[in-house]
């Protein structure tokens, strides 16, 4: 349930990235729908950054990946 949120998050920040270049390519002069499109998308960010921070602490998920280990 967590991973599809998350998903979902960064399809909300994509989206927004692609209006905010269609409004700042095609724009005549006005930078408001620019601007909301850009600051929505720092909004979903942090959201999404704390959404993973707090599934970590609480168990929900597990980070994979290298193993941080000193060989000697």
């Amino acid at each position: 349930m967590v991973k599809m949120v998350i998903f979902i998050g960064f399809g909300l920040v994509v989206y927004n990235l692609g209006v905010a270049l269609y409004h700042l390519v095609g724009s005549k002069g006005s930078s408001k729908t620019l601007l909301r499109a850009l600051a929505i998308r720092v909004a979903i960010s942090i959201l999404i950054f704390g959404l993973i921070i707090t599934a970590h602490l609480l168990g929900l998920i597990e980070p994979t990946g290298i193993k941080l280990t000193v060989q000697d």
